[in-house]
């Protein structure tokens, strides 16, 4: 039987399907919205296939670091061996190409690869949470495909940062990626230049697959959403003891817990604890003096447990702050930090910067 396909291109209007008035002034017509004739393309029958349910109890979520090779190519093996300090340390979940991951740093290659490795050395053991969002709807759609077609349990999206759009041009986007599988939805508006507001959040609740949201905006928005039911986890490690056991939050999406991923474990599941909060302190107000990861990158590349090296743009941290993070380390204690080498303070000779990769 012959199907005829109905064309949405502007050329086939002639001069008969201008819009006008009485006047003969011609009116433009409503837009109108081109129906999707592509379906998800997911599988029921994936290994390790996950429900929101089970993302929503998540309580430690690392973001974890990506480390690099001296000629910028990741470095696999010391992957590994962060990916299972977080596993015997108890967290339950990583965040692979994330902002702390230098997801942006990567082709979608490398990327798709990345998470497929994660999946297939880990993913019997921690949840794993593909980065798979974009600006562009289109890319953000076919990398959570490919995330999730080789086992990723979950998605992270982000709201179109730079070329940013309208409440309901951002309702779209999400919604678009919502099919795909479990998505957390992660709201920072200091890197995007938009706030996702809870209009947007409590529309997109209604969604099987809409996990939560992990939340920048600070506890107050966190118990909005807490008190409705919505699933958040703290996006600022400063205010994540609060957010857990204060403001209802499910736990946090860390950068903190690649290097004490125990203490983490501890705030996040131990109870109230402002004196190990008060502690952490310290930490987390040098790891973040910095857009991140920056402090992050030269924190692990001291601890000896990466390679000091840096893809472009990022650069380490000046002297005196490396320096500074020593002091920190042993004053919260090195046996509470990842790796087994002593602590120490790298020349700049030491660093490694990589502009092609």
């Amino acid at each position: 039987m012959a199907v005829s396909l109905k064309s949405y291109g502007a050329c086939t209007f002639g001069a008969n399907s201008l819009h006008r008035r009485g006047s003969g002034r011609w009116v433009s017509p409503q837009a109108a919205v081109v129906p999707n004739f592509h379906l998800p393309m997911r599988s029921l029958e994936i290994k390790n296939s996950t429900s929101s349910d089970e993302i929503k109890a998540l309580r430690l979520i690392t973001a974890i670091k990506t480390p690099y090779l001296p000629d910028g190519r990741f470095d696999l093996e010391a992957y590994d061996a962060l990916m299972n300090m977080q596993i015997v340390n108890g967290a339950e979940a990583v965040i692979v190409g994330g902002t702390t991951g230098e997801g942006h740093l990567m082709s979608w290659d490398e990327h798709i690869m990345l998470i497929g490795h994660t999946v297939n050395c880990f993913g019997g053991s921690i949840k794993v949470i593909g980065n798979t969002g974009s600006n562009s709807t289109r890319e953000a759609i076919h990398a959570s495909e490919q995330g999730f077609a080789i086992g990723m349990h979950a998605a992270l999206h982000i709201n179109p940062y730079y070329g940013k759009t309208s409440l309901e041009g951002l309702v779209s986007h999400l919604e678009a990626v919502l099919s795909m599988g479990p998505t957390i939805i992660y709201n920072v508006p200091s890197r995007t230049g938009q706030d996702i507001p809870p209009s947007v959040i409590q529309q997109l609740a209604q969604h099987a697959n809409m996990a939560g949201v992990k939340e920048c905006m600070g506890n107050k928005r966190v118990k909005e959403y807490t008190d409705q039911g919505i699933v958040v986890w703290s996006g600022n490690d400063d205010e994540c003891h609060d957010s857990r056991w204060g403001f209802g939050a499910t736990g946090v999406i860390s950068v903190t817990s690649n290097l004490v991923p125990g203490l983490m474990h501890e705030i996040m599941f131990g109870g109230t604890n402002t004196k190990l909060n008060s502690k952490l302190v310290p930490l987390i107000t040098w790891l973040f003096r910095e857009p991140n990861p920056i402090g992050l990158n030269t924190a692990l590349a001291q601890l000896g447990v990466v390679r000091p090296v840096f893809r472009l743009p990022y650069v380490p941290l000046p002297l005196a702050r490396r320096i500074e993070f020593v002091n920190i380390v042993n004053e919260l204690g090195r046996e509470h930090f990842v790796g087994n080498k002593d602590v120490q303070v790298l020349d700049d000779d030491d660093f490694i910067l990589v502009g092609r990769y």
